[in-house]
């Protein structure tokens, strides 16, 4: 039976990496979204230029879900290396659109889906002779048969042509061409609509459709960075170069042209954060954006930054590990890396944004609690997030916000003869007091240094002053609790005794996944973790909890490790979730996992949930 939806399904695009099809891919994502109906997209890509397989998946949901929800129910097959698994991934009565130019046999299909044949190089071959024309105006076409397919209004497309090739006529109407080509061929020669429809709706709101790493960058701005120190390395590039986009809007003098940023590309990441902490330590507020491998090599300044206690951010958008591992898929597997980065006994602070939204928030917060915590923050973003549009809440900019720098001791303070000591914990949240380079002549100098110091910045190797400085970081970790985003918990429609934690960009794919368990009878109070420490409020969900699963994005269970090690909790109580294929997590698998352990559970009533 063919499948019939009416906006609620997914469409995936197999082509080949290089032949122009992405800017057509997200031609056909951006015409639904102005229809009003909210999609989430996905772009799966190899790490080369040209010539291996690439997706694109586009979720169709009025109902607003922006995970991925598994499956596909239209493929279109542009790719014949990938035939095969593509055809598998098609759910039974799900629709298959090809290039039937040259016909293929029955045993190429399945029984179970609906084939359809267009046969767009042979109708390119005839309208255009360039070799490159015919390839990149064969995308439009295949945009423009699912016009007449889907239903898409082909008014929205042309507005969408002309807004991308304004001033470039000459661009624009072979691809308004090309498109009414293929509808045209469409309506003349198929069945159309089919099972699955679009129909305007009005569920977009204002929502803006926006990468993270852009967010990220623009958060960044607005946080007060002036200084960016980079190495290019997938999938965090974009966003040093969306830094240095915003920067050039809003960082510079419109009168004399004057640039007030600074940004480097390093030899590699060792240098880049190098001069990330140098600058910060000179007083501006400085960043780099790395991946996993760039993680690695900073571990032994980041370790110096946590001791020297120098202020600096880190956007670290994750990939599939370790080594080079694979460069363009997605994964949370850099959780432990950033949490205890460097040698020796190390903590830093670790936002953990859900999308874009958040990564702008998190990517403003982070400069103001690395100057407040005087500390190393990483803010973790994944592939997922960072290089796919997500449609998210516009962002909140407001103009008067002041930057908190934390406790800095100015000239007057000094002169009017308040003690100084570099490393000395005045107010007992184990946080001191810094000075700027040349705040004052004569007084407020120290030596920064990576080596054991006592309280006012004097090297020493005495025991006692090493622990006393050791167990003061502790206490300013221990502050760090409150300053950090705090958890976001969502409570099952009935009484639970499960429970599931879960973070970043397993977000979308959670909330989906947790509506659909409680149409099953599978009821769990859920709670999103936004940061590392850890709130009290998060051990306090465990400990309500008879059992609760960690959904992950990596094969080691990282953020159950995080959990067991900083918490004490019992690991039998901790029930992980691992996902780490490379692909984002969706929601069948969290579904499917989670219902298949909680069926094997003998659930009883639990004294910690009973006295809530």
């Amino acid at each position: 039976m063919p499948r019939q939806a009416v906006n609620d399904f997914v469409v995936k695009f197999a082509n080949v990496n290089g032949s122009g099809s992405a800017s057509a891919n997200q031609l056909f994502a951006k015409s639904i979204l102005r229809m009003g109906i909210p999609i989430a997209s996905r772009n799966i890509f190899p790490s080369n230029i040209q010539g291996l397989p690439t997706w694109f998946e586009v979720r169709v949901s009025g109902e607003g879900h922006l995970g991925r929800r598994g499956g596909v129910d239209l493929m279109v097959a542009m790719n014949p290396q990938t035939w095969e698994r593509d055809i598998a991934e098609i759910d039974a009565g799900g629709y298959l659109l090809y290039d039937s130019t040259r016909p293929m046999p029955a045993s190429r299909f399945r029984d179970d889906i609906q084939v359809i044949g267009v046969p767009l190089t042979q109708i390119c071959n005839a309208n255009y002779t360039d070799a490159r024309q015919r390839q990149l105006l064969k995308n439009i076409m295949y945009v423009g048969a699912l016009s007449a397919l889907l239903g898409i209004e082909p008014a929205v497309i042309e507005q969408l042509l002309a807004e991308q090739y304004k001033g470039k006529e000459k661009l624009a109407k072979p691809n308004r061409d090309a498109f009414h080509m293929g509808r045209d061929w469409a309506l003349a020669h198929l069945s159309c609509p089919i099972g699955l429809q679009l129909a305007r709706a009005d569920a977009v709101g204002n929502r803006i459709y926006v990468e993270g790493n852009a967010a990220a960058a623009l958060g960044a701005v607005y946080g007060g960075a002036t200084v960016c120190a980079w190495y290019p390395i997938t999938p965090s590039t974009s966003l040093a170069e969306a830094f240095e986009r915003h920067c050039k809007r809003l960082r510079t003098e419109p009168e004399t042209g004057r640039k007030r940023y600074a940004i480097m590309q390093a030899e590699d990441e060792l240098a880049s954060i190098g001069m990330v902490i140098g600058a910060a330590w000179n007083g501006a507020r400085a960043f780099t954006a790395t991946s996993g491998p760039g993680i690695s090599l900073m571990q032994e300044f980041v370790g110096l930054a946590y001791f020297a206690e120098i202020p600096a951010v880190i956007f670290d958008v994750q990939r599939a590990g370790p080594s080079t591992g694979m460069p363009t898929r997605t994964q949370q597997s850099d959780l432990l890396a950033a949490a205890y980065a460097s040698h020796g006994d190390t903590k830093h602070v670790v936002l953990l944004p859900e999308d874009p939204r958040e990564c702008f928030d998190f990517g403003a917060a982070a400069f103001d609690l690395a100057d407040r915590l005087q500390t190393p923050v990483f803010v973790l973003l994944d592939l997922d997030i960072g290089m796919n549009d997500w449609l998210c809440e516009p962002f909140a900019w407001d103009d008067s916000r002041r930057l908190d720098r934390g406790k800095v001791m100015t000239a007057e303070e000094l002169e009017a003869g308040r003690t100084f000591g570099r490393y000395l914990d005045v107010d007992g949240d184990g946080i001191p007091y810094r000075t700027y380079p040349g705040t004052h002549a004569e007084k407020g100098a120290f030596f920064t240094r990576g080596t054991s110091r006592d309280r006012f910045a004097k090297y020493t190797e005495v025991g006692s002053a090493y622990v006393d400085n050791m167990q003061r970081l502790l206490r300013k970790f221990e502050t760090a609790k409150s300053l950090v985003p705090r958890p976001v918990e969502r409570k099952a429609a009935e009484p639970a005794s499960l429970g599931v934690l879960y973070f970043g960009s397993s977000s979308a794919a959670m909330k989906e996944a947790l509506a659909a368990l409680e149409a099953d009878g599978v009821h769990l109070d859920a709670m999103r973790i936004r940061a590392f420490p850890f709130h009290d409020d998060v051990l306090d969900f465990v400990a309500r909890h008879e059992r609760v699963f960690v959904v992950e994005q990596n094969r080691d269970a990282q953020l159950r490790t995080l959990l067991m090690t900083e918490g004490n909790i019992d690991p039998a109580r901790l029930i992980p979730i691992l996902h780490y294929d490379g692909t984002p997590i969706t929601a069948r698998f969290i579904r499917a996992a989670i219902a298949d352990r909680a069926s094997t559970l003998k659930v009883v009533p639990f004294a910690g949930a009973a006295a809530e």
